[in-house]
């Protein structure tokens, strides 16, 4: 599997811009295919909120940031980085970056059930 380790979570308000990062180091053998964030808001359940393959760059997000949040990877460094601009109060949860092996018509979907490596999570709290 792999091990995730996210940074750059904070406090904004509303309108600002934060940049989470996710340090990933795989065991040797182990290929993931998809990385990905995820979200959690008190009370509510995990959400996908941006994928991307390893293999190419296919980007996917859910409806609620696209043209606002933008996941990049750092090949040579192993680093996911979800840049969030235009953050809302709504934005507010914890943040988790995960590793996974399972894609669909080459797309990584935004189902957390098919990420099986998880960090342990950045809040991301945003004032209005």
């Amino acid at each position: 599997q792999v091990q995730l380790v996210e940074s750059g979570g904070g406090s904004m308000q509303a309108g600002g811009s934060l940049r989470l990062s996710c340090a990933a180091s795989t065991y040797k053998g182990y290929r993931n295919q998809c990385m990905g964030w995820f979200r959690q808001a008190p009370g509510k359940q995990r959400e996908g909120v941006a994928t991307i393959t390893t293999d190419g760059d296919r980007t996917h997000y859910v409806d609620s940031v696209e043209g606002r949040f933008t996941i990049s990877r750092d090949t040579n460094r192993n680093i996911i980085y979800l840049q969030m601009n235009s953050l809302k109060s709504e934005d507010t949860a914890i943040y988790y970056c995960a590793a996974g092996r399972i894609k669909y018509m080459g797309i990584c979907a935004l189902r957390p059930q098919d990420f099986e490596s998880w960090g342990r999570g950045t809040q991301v709290t945003v004032s209005s």
